[in-house]
C-alpha cells in the first residue's frame, strides 16, 4: 500500500515539493553558514519525494543548537515550504481519494517548519538512530 500511496504522492505532489525543497537547498548552501540548512533541505526533499512508509523522530541530544537554527530556517525558508505543504493539502483533501494525501501533506508541515534536530526513520523502525536502553 505504501508503493501505490507513494506512486500517487509522487506524480500530485511529491515531484514538485521535492523540487521546491532542492531549490531551497540550493539557495542557503550559497553561503558556508546557509550549508547546513540547504543538507537539512535535501534531507527532507528525498522524504517529501516518497513519505510513506517513513517518519520523523526528535534526534537525541539536539538541544539548543537545533532550536537557534530552527529559528532562523523559518524566517529563511519554512514559511513558505510549510506554505506550500498546506495550500497542497487543501487542494488534495477536495477529494476523497486524496483524503490521505492531504493528511500527508498537513504531517509534513512541522517538519518543513523546524527540521533541525529531527530525524527521518522508517515506520517500522521508528526508534531507529536513537539510543532507547
Amino acid at each position: 500500500m505504501n508503493t501505490l500511496l507513494n506512486l500517487i504522492w509522487f506524480v500530485l505532489a511529491g515531484l514538485w515539493l521535492a523540487i521546491a525543497y532542492v531549490f531551497a537547498g540550493l539557495l542557503l548552501c550559497v553561503t558556508i553558514i546557509g550549508i547546513p540548512f540547504g543538507i537539512a533541505s535535501f534531507r527532507i526533499a528525498g522524504y517529501a519525494l516518497w513519505p510513506f512508509g517513513r517518519t520523523t523522530v526528535d534526534r537525541p541530544g539536539a538541544g539548543a543548537p537545533s532550536l537557534i537554527g530552527n529559528v532562523l530556517w523559518i524566517v529563511l525558508a519554512g514559511w513558505w515550504l510549510a506554505l506550500g505543504h498546506i495550500v497542497t493539502g487543501i487542494a488534495m483533501c477536495v477529494t476523497i481519494i486524496g483524503i490521505p494525501l492531504g493528511i500527508a501533506n498537513f504531517k509534513l508541515i512541522p517538519v518543513s517548519l523546524m527540521p533541525l534536530g529531527r530525524e527521518i526513520v522508517p515506520t517500522d523502525r521508528p526508534f531507529a538512530g536513537t539510543a532507547r536502553w
